[in-house]
């Protein structure tokens, strides 16, 4: 029997709070974070920018006469200039001279060129590419030197598609449900991800790059709101956590792909192709019924309930939903409004918007600066990816015995403080300062995981998407500004974007002990249930 105050809760623990229905659906939307991963880094391997100096056609073919080496040609075409206080051959500039007019033997060693004096200019040929047989968007269409600003615009356009993305999808799925939104992203995912992989220009794979990372960010994150609604609220933390920890997998099979997969468009379709599968997920998967109620489609979700209690094999009491749904007395209808029209609500938005910000420029970042020192760009991949496991089970670990507040405000704070420590130690104490970098890594990651199962416990089923949707667009304005904060701050001193890092990550921490804390407590289903949280736990009681 139900009291007369039955909360959705309620009702999902006598149909099974964690059951085989939960446990089937659940590892069908976990699979949605494997390609996500290679949508959000696959840069790092897709636009992989080789070594490269400027052709010399005639000394190209004396090259392949002679069979000489790359780094011999470039000895004679390329000039040295001062880079980060070392003199190195020139990839932008060549020497300005006439080489159909100089006599060139197979012997390099022969060649008495006197170059002194002799002019740079810019390449006229096009270049030359150490790229050992990977090929990557940049080679196929020279995006260095002057178009070098090229590159960042493949990942802008990314970040640009998950903005409006997440605006979009995140009204569609409060207002037509998650079911259909998360199928309409994934029609669009197969389109646009196939069309990039085709497109004959740069410009087009731009464009729907766009349309690509627009689509892709608002069916996970639809994803991820659909799973923790339908399983009990002691689950929700553990599977918001393994659902993002299938992310951390997908950045570890990754590099694995790229060793074997050279050709960028040939990853582009690897990463568009799961997508397919995913379209089946509208007939394999139910709609969410916490949002079947707050648009008053009570009898819809008590058919949904009670098929989930008979697949978890449990008996369900028909249970009055009508006066559930009345009772909630908000609007079905989402509005921006709704999340700063009332004190708590605009204290959470904005304190999430930081967070989500935050988490984004200094996960990125930290993964940028760990690019710059050069190496085995697999093997180095797949070591800063292992670093991101043990932040899930800590996580797991802290939050089932502390809650969610206090490890979400340190993990912000450590990898702060982190970053700010890293900054004033020595190169001379290489590894030291390589671990300290790591613990901030850890930190961040931790933060970045947190961020999201938290937002959806702080607010209403009705604005629940939308409100997640909101905050988290400030994840892809730090995507955008991450790269320029990084590189344009690492010019003027190389350690200056760790400060900055850490300090915006310590005021996020501080922010984070602001908000309430949510362990143990109901997903909430009204406005007045964030506003006035003692009114219903006293109820309850």
């Amino acid at each position: 029997m139900y009291s007369d105050m039955t909360t959705f809760d309620n009702i999902l623990e006598e149909a099974g709070p964690f059951g085989r229905c939960q446990k089937r659906i659940f590892a069908l939307l976990c699979l949605v974070s494997l390609p996500f991963a290679g949508v959000y880094v696959g840069i790092v391997f897709q636009g992989f920018t080789p070594d490269h100096w400027c052709r010399v056609p005639a000394v190209v073919d004396r090259r392949q006469t002679c069979g000489w080496t790359p780094g011999e040609g470039q000895r004679w075409t390329a000039p040295l200039v001062n880079i980060s206080g070392e003199l190195k051959p020139s990839s932008c500039e060549r020497y300005d001279l006439d080489w159909n007019t100089t006599d060139l033997t197979c012997d390099p060693e022969d060649l008495d060129l006197d170059l002194t004096g002799v002019k740079a200019t810019t390449c006229k040929d096009g270049w030359e590419y150490d790229y050992e047989g990977r090929n990557s968007f940049v080679t196929e269409f020279d995006l260095v030197c002057s178009d070098g600003w090229l590159v960042d615009m493949f990942q802008s356009t990314l970040n640009v598609g998950f903005l409006i993305g997440s605006f979009a999808f995140g009204y569609l799925a409060d207002r037509f449900g998650r079911r259909l939104s998360f199928l309409v992203s994934n029609v669009i995912n197969v389109t646009s991800g196939m069309v990039v992989a085709l497109a004959p220009n740069y410009i087009s794979i731009l464009v729907f790059r766009g349309v690509f990372g627009f689509a892709v960010k608002g069916g996970w994150m639809t994803c991820y709101v659909l799973m923790t609604e339908v399983v009990g609220k002691e689950y929700r933390r553990t599977v918001g956590i393994l659902f993002q920890m299938l992310f951390s997998v997908g950045n570890l099979i990754l590099p694995l792909l790229a060793y074997f997969i050279t050709d960028w468009r040939w990853m582009q379709v690897t990463f568009a192709a799961p997508y397919i599968l995913f379209v089946s997920y509208y007939w394999l998967v139910p709609e969410s019924p916490r949002w079947l109620l707050s648009q008053n489609k009570a009898s819809t979700a008590l058919q949904i309930t009670e098929a989930l209690a008979k697949e978890n094999r449990q008996k369900l009491s028909v249970p009055d939903l009508e006066t559930l749904t009345e009772e909630g007395g908000d609007s079905p209808s989402a509005s921006l409004l709704d999340l700063v029209r009332t004190p708590n609500m605009r204290k959470h938005t904005f304190i999430f918007m930081f967070n989500w910000f935050t988490s984004a420029v200094v996960y990125q970042g930290l993964i940028m600066r760990v690019g710059i020192a050069g190496g085995n760009v697999y093997l180095d991949f797949f070591i800063s990816g292992l670093v991101e496991f043990p932040a899930a089970f800590l996580i797991l670990f802290t939050i089932e015995r502390i809650g969610r507040r206090l490890p979400f405000a340190t993990a912000n704070i450590i990898a702060g403080v982190s970053c700010l420590i890293t900054a004033f130690i020595p190169e001379s104490l290489f590894w030291f300062k390589t671990v300290v970098a790591c613990v901030g890594r850890l930190g961040i990651t931790m933060a970045f995981e947190m961020v999201v199962f938290v937002n959806t416990e702080l607010y209403p089923t009705f604005v629940r998407n939308l409100g997640l949707s909101v905050c988290s667009t400030l994840c892809d304005v730090g995507g955008i500004v991450s790269p320029f904060l990084l590189y344009r701050l690492a010019n003027i001193w190389l350690e200056l974007p760790l400060i900055i890092f850490g300090a915006v990550a310590i005021v996020a921490g501080g922010l984070v002990l602001l908000l309430p804390e949510t362990k143990g407590v109901p997903l909430p289903e009204t406005i007045d249930d964030i506003e006035f949280p003692n009114r219903k736990q006293d109820l309850l009681l």
